[in-house]
């Protein structure tokens, strides 16, 4: 039997996790989520294939997506993960041309779905919204930009960056460190651009060090200050 989302009406406080929405007057987040369906999708399940249409666009209001594209050796792509309180698609319906990108989730994952033309409207009517959507864009500008410069470093401080990367963005704060899934290995070789059998190395030195902590599902940053000193 194919895999049906479940879907909901969310209430006002589990859209306002996304931050995008924290600075807005209660009157217009009632009015922008009138029309919003969350939808509990699994791991692995595609949400959004490049070329498609955008009629909506998604806020993540828990778990992760990664965000693919190949290169014209048909080889996969990894551009970025997404987490909780980020937001996706939302290109498409500003540009009004298709998706440039595959979106597929990593892990379990509740998405909220707006209407493209009720984002559009949003953005249009709420200057605040307008400056949220620039901070996000120049957010996730500054962190491409950081990962390229660290292009030319060595294997380590690629692999801890992208570990940083991801912490930083949608870690989970705990008293042992702050936590991200322990994500396969070839999507941390695509992010990093380094070969899998490399990123296996580093992250088995980095765990012997006790720089990070791995379970099945989890991945622990115990200090961030000490994987930050690995970066040359």
């Amino acid at each position: 039997m194919a895999y049906s989302p479940r879907e909901s009406q969310p209430s006002n406080a589990l859209i306002r996790s996304a931050p995008f929405f924290e600075a807005l007057p209660e009157t217009i987040i009632n009015s922008a989520v009138a029309h919003v369906v969350t939808r509990a999708h699994p791991a692995n399940q595609v949400i959004l294939l490049e070329n498609d249409w955008g009629s909506s666009v998604y806020f993540i209001l828990d778990g992760w997506v990664k965000i693919r594209t190949y290169n014209l050796d048909g080889k996969e792509i990894t551009l970025n993960v997404l987490g909780k309180g980020e937001l996706f698609g939302e290109m498409a319906p500003l540009d009004e041309v298709p998706r440039s990108t595959d979106v597929i989730t990593l892990a379990p994952t509740v998405i909220g779905n707006m209407p493209a033309q009720d984002f559009v409207q949003l953005l249009s009517t709420e200057p605040q919204a307008g400056i949220r959507l620039a901070q996000l864009m120049a957010r996730r500008l500054r962190q491409v930009n950081r990962r390229l410069r660290l292009r030319e470093s060595d294997s380590t401080s690629r692999v801890a960056d992208i570990l940083l990367f991801l912490a930083e963005g949608q870690g989970k704060r705990t008293v042992g460190g702050v936590e991200i899934p322990n994500l396969p290995h070839r999507e941390l070789s695509s992010l990093s651009g380094l070969a899998r059998e490399t990123v296996t190395r580093v992250l088995n030195k980095l765990e012997k060090k006790g720089l990070i902590l791995r379970d099945r599902d989890i991945l622990c940053i115990p200090d961030m200050h000490a994987i930050e000193q690995t970066l040359v």
